[in-house]
């Protein structure tokens, strides 16, 4: 048996008999788990089900422009249609060949989810984890419209972005920045609302990675043919990419969670991820592209490949993929293609039925026509192609070209400003150390804040690398990779605290060192804390994370945390900033001389004036957590990234064998089921004001019955259209009750019910989040709707969506931790048996399943100062204790 395994049956057995709602069929509401659950057996994860054939795009929500893809597919030569489904050499990241004939002049896909990466006079915006970390769905739905607007003028019909893949299962992913948060309602949320924005401008969103692209390392396949590719030697073994091994539920309540949403918001593309699932490629897993996403997900638009992730030709179109990128099998040359005259020789000779291309095709040209593409789309700005990596030379086809150098920027910094304030995390704050007034003698300390000594572009350090080589000394507004951006200019925090600090005194002291190794080794900071230390100490931290390599720690970089120690030493008013490129342990939270910190994240080219916004008190923070920080780094054990010494040394073709052995507890799910204390809890984040929430109610939305199963109904893009259906409300009041304006941010958890005999569930999942912005004293009702698939679990026997039969716990709070007001209720019950917790009542009235049409509503109280094991914390620092979902229940 397995650690996890073991950890999970131990803590079963001791969660058993916690039960706090007795008498229910499917579970206990308030526990772990119930029962032991099956074991983790590795062999029944080392295939993937076949799922054939490829079901045919209906064109359905899509109609007209799928007639207009019909109508152009029926006009293409059987070499025309393969040219729309091969990559090929280009001006753009990815690029799709013209058809002049038909006045197609060819597609042009640019990186990434934070800006158009190849390109000048472009924005960079906060990374995915900032504005997940700003839990402010206006802001994600702006952010995507502002950012495809400079992909339009580019010429880009195609963003790839946004990213739900990784969702974030290991701290160590080197790619989590890019998405989201672990939790897959808080990235199924914005996922959607992101897409919505890109796709309201007629630029084409590209939803990825798809799907259990949880790590970097060993993502591709080494040796043998791909060697070469890849960099490795020529006679090196030939071994598989990572198997992701996933159990259906957790597949489908966690990281098929957000591509609901993808398809549900109308996505145009999907980008299969490089790595196994179970067993066979992303790009070529038939039960993923043909069973989850086309079949049950009803999605409309094309698979795309990520580059170089085929490695076959018609066997992949007909698991599912419909577009192979870059085309082909090598980057920097024209390159034979597993697509291209493969495809024309398998329809020629009966291997791929031509059917299945045509499909491709339609699936591919209905989002061009749906979003008007074909209607005075932006030519290509003439300076991608010198940006990008193929050589003119090898084109093969002529590309329309407009201006060069477009500026794309507009006013765009305005907002990658506020986004970059919104999304940063106040963690501690003592005795208001924060905001600032007007200090004279000001301190900055860590290389963090100075500006970036190597240049934006030196040798694609650091950003358009995947490495942090050389870049030791500057500002870390993103990470590196793909998912990056090239900046045409970065504010460095010190810049802009300099320009703060001498806008109402031009005659303040601010004082620096920004080499790590000297504040450390050195101690030089020396003389600016003697005889007088500053009246605050500012030290910026940062971590670096990029494509192509995973974390191997989980604290900060360069000696940040000795920084802090030796500058914290000799200044009682010290202030952490990080800017990191995913969650950090603080080891320092308790230093009586750390006063605040901030988790800045990743904020793009404004970071230092967005820094200065939190600090100055211009911006009141209301950032919150988009993961957990444990106390320790070892707290992470349960979802590492599979790598170690015997794995790259092996022969072993099929050894990268990634076991989700935690199935669905990751993150806060797993400190919560095992009751484990944490440094700060997911939803966390302090404020310059205060907030109160008052009574949570239930009410039931529409009439008649509710039953288990959704029901057979036509398949609709976001899977059965019943899952969508509204069938409960919670509101609750929230108040500001300190003396200034602030946001908030209410949360909303259900504890559901565990299926019987099934494996682990969550203690509580979040189902609902809004930012709310109060004026000091006001007051507001915030209403969660939630639909049937937000109070179901996946049944793997029935394959189907199912409400169980026992009471839903409802709770509504600040943080997963801090909760404030609870309830619960029984959709499939004759009484909606509305239950406070401690220290609160409840009422219900009229049965949920009457069928009169009228609402009914259960209301249960607030729980006042939260004593108890909930949450404690005086703003001097905070240690979030273990708990169930509730306070234990009157008895």
């Amino acid at each position: 048996m397995s650690p996890i395994a073991a950890k999970l049956r131990v803590a079963a057995a001791l969660l058993a008999a916690a039960t706090t709602v007795t008498g229910q069929n499917d579970s206990t509401v308030g526990t772990g788990a119930s029962a032991a659950g099956p074991t983790w057996n590795h062999a029944d994860y080392e295939t993937s089900p076949p799922v054939y054939p490829s079901p045919n795009a209906t064109g359905l929500g899509w109609e007209d422009a799928f007639q207009q893809a019909s109508d152009f597919v029926g006009e293409l030569t059987l070499e025309e249609k393969v040219r729309l489904v091969t990559g090929t050499p280009g001006p753009c990241v990815g690029n799709i060949g013209p058809i002049e004939r038909l006045g197609f002049n060819g597609l042009c896909l640019q990186d990434g989810p934070l800006a158009i990466r190849e390109a000048t006079f472009a924005s960079v915006f906060p990374a995915g984890l900032s504005v997940a970390a700003s839990w402010d769905k206006d802001l994600a739905r702006q952010r995507g419209v502002d950012m495809a607007l400079e992909f339009k003028g580019k010429g880009s019909h195609i963003a790839l972005g946004p990213v739900a893949g990784p969702l974030g299962r290991s701290g160590y992913g080197g790619r989590n920045w890019e998405g989201f948060s672990p939790d897959p309602y808080l990235t199924g949320e914005l996922f959607g609302i992101t897409i919505e924005g890109m796709e309201s401008t007629g630029v084409q969103a590209c939803a990825k990675h798809y799907i259990g692209n949880e790590q970097e390392t060993q993502r591709n396949p080494s040796g043998g043919p791909n060697s070469a590719i890849f960099g490795g030697p020529a006679d090196a073994p030939s071994i598989e990419a990572v198997s992701s091994n996933i159990d259906d539920r957790t597949m489908h309540e966690a990281y098929l969670w957000p591509f609901y949403n993808a398809v549900h918001s109308g996505v145009s593309s999907i980008m299969c991820s490089y790595n196994r699932i179970n067993g066979s490629y992303g790009c070529q897993n038939s039960k993923t592209l043909n069973g989850l996403l086309k079949e049950e997900l009803g999605f409309q638009g094309y698979v795309m490949s990520d580059w170089l992730a085929v490695h076959a030709g018609y066997p992949a179109a007909e698991a599912g993929l419909d577009m192979n990128m870059p085309g082909g099998i090598g980057f920097l040359e024209s390159a034979p293609s597993f697509f291209g005259g493969n495809i024309t020789t398998s329809v020629n000779n009966g291997s791929l039925p031509i059917e299945r291309l045509d499909d491709m095709c339609r699936r591919i040209m209905t989002p061009y026509f749906r979003l008007g593409q074909d209607k005075n789309y932006p030519p290509i700005d003439a300076s991608s192609g010198a940006l990008n990596f193929f050589p003119t030379a090898n084109y093969l086809y002529n590309f329309t070209y407009g201006p060069s150098n477009v500026d794309v920027r507009d006013d765009h910094k305005n907002i990658i400003r506020e986004i970059g304030a919104a999304g940063s995390v106040l963690l501690k704050n003592v005795n208001n150390t924060l905001p600032l007034k007007t200090p004279s003698n000001v301190g900055v300390f860590g290389n963090d804040a100075s500006d970036i000594s190597v240049g934006l572009y030196f040798g694609g350090v650091p950003f358009l690398s995947n490495s942090n080589t050389g870049y030791d000394q500057g500002v870390l507004p993103v990470g590196g990779g793909s998912g990056t951006g090239r900046m045409t200019y970065v504010v460095a925090p010190l810049e802009a605290i300099k320009s703060k600090v001498f806008s109402y005194n031009d005659k303040a002291l601010v004082q620096y060192v920004t080499n790590n190794s000297e504040i450390v080794v050195n101690g030089i900071f020396g003389p600016l804390i003697n005889p007088t230390p500053p009246e605050v100490c500012l030290v910026f931290l940062k971590t670096w994370a990029g494509e192509g390599a995973d974390r191997t720690s989980l604290q900060v970089d360069w000696d940040g945390n000795a920084v802090v120690e030796e500058v914290a030493a000799s200044c009682p008013n010290t202030v952490v900033i990080t800017n990191s490129a995913g969650l950090n342990t603080l080891p320092f939270a308790n230093n009586d001389n750390v006063t605040a910190i901030i988790a800045a994240h990743l904020q793009g080219q404004e970071v230092g004036n967005a820094i200065v916004d939190i600090l100055w008190g211009a911006v009141n923070p209301s950032g919150k957590l988009p993961y957990t920080i444990a106390l320790e780094e070892d707290d992470y054990a349960f979802a590492d990234i599979t790598n170690s010494t015997e794995l790259l040394e092996t022969t072993d073709q099929y050894a990268w064998q990634s076991d989700f052995e935690e199935r669905l507890l990751i993150d806060y799910r797993h400190f919560d089921f095992f009751n484990e204390s944490v440094q700060y809890e997911f939803g966390f984040g302090l404020s310059y004001t205060t907030f109160s929430m008052g009574d949570a109610s239930v009410t039931r939305v529409g009439s008649g019955s509710i039953t288990a199963a959704p029901g057979n109904n036509t398949i609709q893009p976001g899977g059965n259209p019943a899952l969508w259906d509204v069938l409960y409300s919670v509101s609750v009041s929230v108040s500001n009750t300190g003396d200034i304006a602030g946001a908030t941010v209410p949360q909303l958890y259900l504890g559901l019910p565990q299926p019987a005999n099934e494996d682990y569930t969550p203690v509580k999942v979040l189902r609902g989040f809004e930012k709310v912005m109060l004026q000091p004293g006001e007051s507001q009702t915030v209403t969660f709707d939630l639909t049937r698939r937000d109070i179901s679990y996946w049944d793997t026997f029935s394959q189907q969506w199912i409400i169980g039969s026992s009471a839903i716990g409802v709770l509504a709070g600040f943080s997963s931790r801090d909760i404030q007001a609870t309830s619960t209720f029984s959709p499939l019950s004759s009484s909606s048996g509305g239950s406070g917790g401690s220290g609160g009542s409840a009422s219900s009235s009229a049965s949920p399943t009457s069928g009169s049409g009228s609402p009914t509503t259960t209301t249960a109280s607030g729980y006042g100062d939260h004593a108890g094991p909930w949450h404690w914390s005086n703003n001097q620092g905070h240690k979030s204790q273990g708990s169930h979902w509730g306070p234990p229940a009157k008895q």
